[in-house]
């Protein structure tokens, strides 16, 4: 994905921006994989709140830089509905970026209920409620180094 990126962009200075807290572990792989200039910037946005469906998405802005006129790379850990990565991007898009690309380490094939799609995806999976490497199911297994489908067995246990 860092050589897709590279090729789109070459040394074009890029803003990164992170939406926490999934997608942390993909920004510090990724940005080391970079060589152009480099901002990096977060943005909070959430819609599970401890389960394994989405809820109410809601969005913080105010840990921002200034993204006018930048050229901008959102990433974020996962494409499920792509109904956060569509509201991230539009609340940035708001603040006038010169452009607004996306990236995901992961793609849900089978939940979209977006039109868009990411512009780089590392995986696409299968509709399976996965944590590791940053993803989490309520806010446990975000420090796996690996990704892995969390069992309905698990996620009971869990839930208890």
């Amino acid at each position: 994905m860092a050589q897709a990126i590279t090729e789109r962009y070459g040394e074009t200075p890029l803003t990164v921006v992170a939406v926490m807290t999934g997608s942390l572990v993909l920004l510090a792989d990724l940005i080391r994989r970079l060589s152009m200039p480099i901002r990096v910037s977060l943005i909070q946005a959430s819609s599970y709140r401890g389960g394994t469906e989405p809820e109410a998405l809601w969005i913080r802005d105010d840990m921002m830089l200034d993204v006018a006129d930048r050229q901008v790379l959102v990433i974020d850990d996962i494409f499920d509905t792509g109904a956060t990565l569509q509201a991230v991007i539009q609340c940035i898009r708001e603040m006038r970026p010169h452009s607004v690309a996306s990236a995901v380490l992961l793609h849900k094939e089978g939940r979209q209920k977006v039109e868009m799609l990411p512009d780089f995806v590392a995986f696409k999976i299968p509709n399976e409620f996965v944590v590791g490497y940053g993803l989490d199911y309520q806010d446990l297994y975000r420090n796996l180094p690996y990704l892995a489908v969390l069992e309905p067995s698990e996620i009971e246990a869990e839930s208890v």
